[in-house]
């Protein structure tokens, strides 16, 4: 492999100091023209690209934000990352997605890798349910906002959505739909958002006078497609099966849906579905899917805007004042939770 091109080597090819090089790569009107023209010759001829983390160490600031997702695999933190990726571009940034696969460990792995690399700050979807990663990693110093989680204190920004709101209203329009016997196909307990979907589906139960035996908890270890068709397949195996589902998300509504597809179940005759997050895939489904829909690019962009506004310039963090921003849900209804005929009453 060639040795890489260094500053030096370049104001050698060009017959002058390494200072008047750094001048045309960082303060070029202080040049002369004619100067500034010959050692732009010269790093195009030698082929020279600038040390980012030089510079960065130089200056104290780097121009990379993290962002740390549960799962890459899921439109939804698909599009988080790419309104984050949006509000960076236009701030200068870049932007380095990790996936934490919904591991505690290997979100501190990352978040290791962070305070590494010394990133401007990052954006967060916490996995660990406990928050020793994030104590250990506020010692660093580094800001960062929670994504699609609600901050515990006032120590740092959030960006999330109302999840009890949004699991009142998929189970309320299930209720309205005539249904009296519901499952509620959950991800990992430890997740917030999977205990606060399943409170807000308990909310509209008892607002219908209903009690929660109404709803049957089916859990699943992840939140993906194979989690939901396994869940299906449990479903498919209760004496006494519900009437709808209620799905933590799309991707795992999306797999109960092929386990009901292929067992021969009619959706939504036989059994309703709802997912959350309307990811494009919903809309696409055999069935198109009844989701309630989260803004993920806008709380990507959101998220990104306020660390951006944090760390923008000496002084301004300490004047920063940490916000908690929290958006609302709504319900896309579509062919899964439409019955053509009233669901049988239990």
């Amino acid at each position: 492999m060639a040795p890489s091109v260094g500053i030096k080597d370049v104001a050698r090819a060009a017959g002058v100091s390494v200072g008047t090089v750094s001048n045309v790569i960082n303060r070029p009107e202080t040049v002369a023209t004619e100067t500034r023209v010959r050692v732009q010759s010269a790093i195009d001829r030698l082929g020279y690209v600038r040390s980012e983390s030089a510079r960065q160490l130089r200056a104290g600031r780097s121009r990379i934000m993290g962002l740390l997702v549960l799962d890459m695999g899921n439109p939804f933190f698909v599009d988080v990352a790419r309104g984050a990726e949006r509000a960076a571009r236009a701030a200068g940034l870049g932007v380095m997605v990790c996936n934490s696969a919904q591991s505690p460990g290997e979100e501190a792995e990352y978040l290791s890798l962070f305070a590494e690399q010394r990133v401007r700050g990052v954006l967060l979807t916490p996995a660990d349910a406990t928050g020793r990663n994030i104590a250990a990693f506020r010692r660093h110093g580094i800001p960062f906002v929670l994504v699609d989680r609600v901050a515990e204190g006032a120590t740092e920004c959030s960006v999330s959505m109302d999840d009890v709101a949004g699991g009142a209203l998929a189970v309320r329009h299930l209720v309205d739909a005539g249904h009296r016997s519901l499952a509620y196909v959950s991800g990992p307990p430890g997740l917030n958002q999977v205990r606060d979907r399943r409170t807000g589906a308990l909310n509209a139960l008892a607002e219908a006078g209903l009690g929660p035996d109404a709803l049957r908890e089916l859990p699943t270890e992840r939140l993906d497609v194979a989690a939901g068709r396994d869940a299906g397949a449990r479903l498919l195996g209760l004496a006494d099966r519900p009437t709808a589902v209620f799905c933590a998300n799309d991707l795992l509504a999306l797999g109960v849906l092929q386990a009901m597809y292929a067992a021969g179940v009619r959706v939504p005759d036989d059994l309703a579905i709802v997912g959350y997050d309307d990811i494009e895939f919903a809309a696409a489904a055999a069935v198109p899917l009844t989701s309630v829909r989260q803004p993920a690019v806008t709380m990507g962009a959101l998220a990104a805007e306020l660390l951006l506004e944090e760390t923008e310039a000496p002084g301004v963090r300490a004047a920063h004042e940490h916000r908690r921003v929290v958006l609302q849900p709504e319900l896309v209804v579509r062919s899964s939770s439409l019955p053509g005929r009233p669901p049988a009453t239990q």
